[in-house]
């Protein structure tokens, strides 16, 4: 199903349906999975990683697609499932996340023999200075700069405050000013 032919209603009726329920999932995962995939990347460095974390969130949702009641929008219950899947793994992985006592570059040169990066030392620099920013911290900072999402939408999504939300992102964008400033 194409993006132009992707009905939000039209998707919840047939996940109802449980004779239409897995072309309608299909539709879902074609639609939400380059979006999910950029959300989870931005979490975690390895793309490896990114892709178990994406095939987790879909297979979470699949088993849970009862659950969906379309109170929310399809894409809204996806980043939920995602976000929580990432924390999870971040939390369990926490030795071999990134620390302030991460030798400097090491984050750079982690991206940089990655096939899947293209950019220059500046965006790799500005890369590692989000990664070593706390999950939560950088979980906001990636919805607001990224996805350009409202504070509200993220509300909704994390169950925290508008306030809260507000000023951990400007917390975040401080930390990686100075840590710019320390690395240029």
């Amino acid at each position: 199903m194409s993006r132009e032919k992707y009905n939000e209603k039209n998707i919840v009726a047939q996940l109802k349906d449980e004779s239409l329920r897995a072309a309608a999932f299909s539709a879902i995962v074609e639609r939400y999975s380059e979006q999910i995939y950029r959300h989870i990347r931005r979490m975690v460095l390895s793309h490896e990683d990114t892709n178990d974390l994406v095939q987790e969130t879909f297979i979470k949702a699949w088993t849970n697609i009862d659950k969906f009641r379309g109170e929310s929008q399809i894409q809204t219950w996806l980043y939920r499932i995602a976000i929580n899947e990432t924390l999870t793994f971040i939390g369990k992985n926490r030795g071999s996340t990134i620390s302030i006592d991460t030798p400097e570059g090491a984050v750079a040169d982690k991206l940089e023999s990655d096939v899947f990066f293209n950019g220059d030392r500046a965006e790799a620099l500005f890369h590692e200075a989000v990664s070593r920013l706390p999950a939560k911290q950088r979980l906001t900072f990636n919805m607001k700069y990224y996805e350009e999402m409202k504070y509200e939408e993220m509300s909704a999504l994390l169950d925290t405050s508008v306030g809260a939300l507000k000023a951990s992102y400007h917390i975040a964008v401080k930390k990686i000013e100075e840590f710019l400033k320390e690395n240029n």
